[in-house]
């Protein structure tokens, strides 16, 4: 990719989608200075598995796929350092604990590298935080990264703008993803024809800590 320029990133980035190389797609075409293509900056796989399951759990899927474009940028048999795996970064303790759940036995935290197995435990993952964290977003994407006891604990016992909440979050990491998260699902809402928001109303406001 050295030396090319935006024309020449771009179908790099669409040689890179039709082989479903997925994070080269999005990497690639990110790289661009003046001409943008943001179906493959913000590329959408496996469709097909994540609608159905943020229908059923009621879920924004734009925000599913934001989180998943962080996690992982689409790459299933992604693994982290410290052992989650798959499109949405999952810890084999957390995969053995939505298992048993979800009801499912002899199960093993390899079938994380399933991308359909993935997004069904991260996706209940996702709503799980949500609806223990007051329904917010931006708590429970704090919540996916850092854990839910940080994200309960970095509340205040007022209401707080979200994105004060957000610039207030001690661990520079967690407060970089969730600011990326929440930008991914915004470009994603555009992507999937949701209606306009501006984005301090997609992050809305944190409620305070229960005391």
């Amino acid at each position: 990719l050295r030396g090319l320029d935006d024309r020449q990133l771009l179908a790099a980035a669409e040689v890179a989608r039709r082989s479903e190389i997925w994070d080269r797609a999005i990497n690639t075409a990110d790289r661009t200075s003046l001409q943008h293509d943001y179906s493959l900056r913000y590329l959408a796989p496996y469709r097909e598995r994540v609608e159905p399951k943020a229908r059923e759990l009621d879920l924004d899927h734009g925000w599913v796929y934001g989180l998943m474009r962080q996690e992982s940028r689409f790459i299933n048999v992604a693994r982290s350092g410290v052992g989650a795996s798959g499109l949405m970064q999952i810890m084999p303790a957390t995969a053995r604990w939505i298992a048993k759940r979800l009801g499912i036995k002899r199960f093993h935290p390899r079938e994380m590298q399933d991308p359909a197995k993935n997004i069904q435990f991260g996706a209940y993952y996702l709503k799980h935080v949500q609806t223990s964290l007051d329904d917010s977003p931006v708590l429970a994407t704090a919540a996916y990264n850092a854990g839910p006891g940080r994200a309960q604990r970095w509340r205040d016992t007022r209401p707080m703008e979200a994105a004060v909440y957000i610039e207030s979050i001690p661990f520079a990491e967690t407060r970089d993803y969730v600011k990326k998260v929440m930008s991914n699902a915004m470009y994603y809402a555009a992507r999937f024809g949701q209606p306009s928001v501006l984005l301090t109303e997609r992050l809305g406001t944190v409620p305070p800590r229960k005391t």
